[in-house]
């Protein structure tokens, strides 16, 4: 509920600080004595649009601050988080505007900056103001629907889970049929592109087996002259391995003579073994550069067409033989594709029929809820002087482009204000009094339905008297004992049905007039009620009648 407001410099309000309570408050005063000031000043702070002229004349700006006492479930603390401001569930909520005198005007939840669009959207959770002007609130139809399924406590999270899992199968088919659709296009490449490479046979690494193996023959061809003049000087009976051989074998009968000869012994056995190594590898060396034209030939070729193939798909020659069993893998599954669309579709109709089912359930149950809201708002009627309206819960069955988690219904409350008149949405009713007394009844119908648990009516009693302001104030202290209630009015009849109790006054000290507010005690409450009832002059009859209702309320 709203604890606290303070007011500087606006229009006529010098300086002003009002706490409030529970349950129904009034605000009584004459003629221009400023009432409106206070409602504008509230619905600044509560992000309604900033205008200089709020700013007292001479003062460089105005001030309103705003203060919340609100449970730990409110929704307030969950847009807060969302928005990213620091605030404590079940701690004091605090909202400040400030507009200058030039024009520009700042923002604060908890003495955080705070952009005017993000303070409205709170203030719309804090506090309902129902007036003349108003357009929020149970006018806006965008929230009949919620408030109809509140009222008639219908569940909409089996519709809301059933509409998830309908588009969940409705977003698989649609993938399915995309593939399905591109893989059908490119069948005709498909088949082309598999036969092409299963037929060539690219394996991994090919590409570097045939490039080494050309570059080998390629230089044997240049190579063999000398390949051949080296292994002459080591091969045969006259070479140099075999010279090599017969001075070890010499050499073998005398070593015992001499150790020196010993070592000579050694070091020629080492070196027929090197040169052997040598010989080896040279003959190694001539077969791997062995130069055959036919053979260099199918090697160019495989290892050119290898390339060839590779530019051809757009990939490195290593990834031709992974690229031929992706293509063979989506072969396949085109074959399979048609098989798997059909599970797909028969599971997106059966989504859809369990969705349809759910959502045709709610709907007959709103029409119920509907009928019983009607009846609920039609006894209200006749008591607030509306009993030449009607009122009616439009419950319109959307066409499947608009069905949501919500159902598929939109719901408008909607009234006839006089016989034969046709039916028209809330917010085309002209009168503010008219309007604010629909909303009474709507309110008292609906009961505890809604976010807001402060409500400001403003003029709700205009134009009535009597036994109608008495049912106006009747209603409004029953609807008080579920939240907070704050009402402007001119009626003695609501005035004494508040809990509380303030009087708006104008002063002037001969320069400047300024408009204040004070909290009235239950003698001065019978006083301000008696005033009401007689006008300038108060009489005793009126301070008697004052007393009795008073006492009724």
């Amino acid at each position: 509920m709203l604890t606290a407001l303070a007011i500087r410099d606006v229009v006529l309000i010098e300086a002003l600080d009002l706490e409030f309570g529970a349950g129904l408050g009034t605000l009584t005063g004459e003629t221009g004595a400023g009432k409106s000031i206070l409602l504008d000043a509230l619905g600044l702070a509560l992000g309604m649009r900033a205008d200089s002229g709020l700013v007292r004349n001479g003062a460089a700006q105005a001030m309103v601050s705003a203060s919340f006492d609100l449970p730990a479930d409110h929704p307030a603390f969950a847009l807060i988080a969302e928005n990213g401001f620091d605030a404590e569930p079940g701690e004091a909520l605090v909202i400040r505007r400030v507009v200058k005198a030039d024009g520009g005007s700042r923002a604060f939840i908890n003495d955080q900056p705070a952009s005017a669009a993000t303070l409205r959207e709170l203030g719309a959770m804090l506090v309902e103001i129902h007036g003349q002007h108003d357009d929020r609130g149970l006018i806006n139809a965008r929230g009949h629907r919620a408030l109809l399924d509140s009222f008639g406590r219908l569940n909409v999270a089996g519709v809301a889970a059933a509409h998830r899992a309908w588009r969940v199968a409705e977003d698989a088919l649609d993938i399915a049929r995309t593939d399905l659709e591109n893989a059908a296009r490119d069948r005709e490449w498909l088949d082309h592109a598999v036969e092409e490479l299963t037929r060539f046979g690219p394996e991994p690494g090919e590409e570097a087996i045939l490039a080494a193996e050309r570059s080998d023959m390629q230089k044997g061809a240049k190579l063999t002259d000398d390949l051949e003049a080296v292994s002459a000087h080591l091969d045969g009976s006259d070479g140099g391995l075999s010279a090599l051989r017969q001075a070890a074998r010499r050499l073998d009968r005398i070593a015992p003579e001499h150790p020196l000869l010993g070592e000579a012994l050694a070091a020629l056995d080492r070196a027929v073994i090197e040169a052997s190594e040598a010989e080896d590898k040279l003959a190694a060396a001539a077969e791997a550069m062995r130069f055959d034209p036919a053979r260099l030939e199918a090697a160019e070729t495989r290892l050119f067409d290898l390339r060839a193939l590779a530019r051809k798909h757009r990939v490195d020659p290593d990834a031709l033989a992974a690229l031929r069993d992706e293509l063979a893998g989506r072969l396949d599954r085109i074959e399979a594709g048609d098989a798997g669309l059909a599970q797909l579709e028969a599971a997106a109709r059966a989504a859809r029929k369990s969705y349809a089912d759910a959502a045709a359930a709610l709907s007959a149950a709103r029409a119920a809820a509907a009928a019983r809201l009607d009846a609920a708002v039609a006894a209200e009627l006749a008591p607030l002087k509306l009993d030449a309206a009607r009122f009616r819960t439009m419950v319109e069955v959307l066409p499947e482009s608009g069905w949501s988690a919500s159902g598929r219904d939109r719901v408008e409350f909607e009234i006839s204000t006089n016989p034969g008149a046709p039916f028209a949405p809330l917010i085309k009713i002209a009168s503010g009094g008219e309007l604010s007394r629909f909303i009474l009844a709507l309110k008292v119908a609906l009961a505890e339905e809604g976010a807001a648990t402060t409500m400001i009516f403003d003029e709700i009693d205009r134009g009535v008297g009597g036994a109608v302001a008495s049912a106006i104030g009747e209603r409004l202290q029953r609807l008080s004992s579920g939240a907070q209630l704050l009402v402007v009015t001119h009626s003695p009849q609501v005035a004494a049905r508040g809990q509380h109790h303030w009087l708006i006054a104008k002063s002037h000290d001969g320069l400047v007039t300024r408009t204040g507010v004070r909290a009235l005690d239950s003698d001065e409450r019978r006083e301000e009620i008696a005033r009401m009832l007689s006008g300038a002059e108060v009489t005793a009859e009126a301070r008697a009648q004052a007393l009795r209702l008073l006492e009724a309320a």
